[in-house]
């Protein structure tokens, strides 16, 4: 393992966050810390994620879009962000593409994706006891 990479990981080891396994087109729940004057919140960002950005490495982001009030909503967030306080993945959707840009033109039943009915989350304990 190169430096910089050994670097990266130890940085991540230290912010010890857990990320779900998720890609483009899972609808994630992101708990992200807002803060309002001298309150800090937990403010619930739930949409398609259209893409991920620079692996799970510690520069990785990933961009999410939701529709509020009838207009597209997309937000960036760093993978591995201070402020995120959880990501939850709430159903898996099956693409074919890596960046789904374009849903940004899409409206309606057009904009849908089928969701994933036969995916199976790795188990955590099984492959480390091995």
């Amino acid at each position: 393992m190169d430096l910089i990479a050994q670097i990266e990981a130890e940085q991540i080891e230290e912010l010890g966050k857990e990320i779900p396994d998720f890609k483009a087109g899972d609808t994630i729940r992101v708990g992200y810390k807002v803060t309002e004057g001298t309150r800090t919140r937990v403010q619930n960002y739930e949409g398609v994620c259209i893409s991920r950005k620079n692996g799970k490495g510690i520069a990785g982001s990933f961009t999410v879009r939701k529709i509020s009030f009838g207009e597209g909503v997309e937000r960036v967030f760093p993978l591995y962000s201070t402020n995120i306080e959880s990501i939850h993945v709430v159903r898996r959707g099956r693409v074919r593409r890596s960046k789904l840009y374009f849903l940004r033109e899409r409206r309606g039943k057009s904009a849908r994706i089928v969701e994933q009915t036969n995916y199976r989350a790795p188990k955590s304990g099984d492959s480390a006891s091995k």
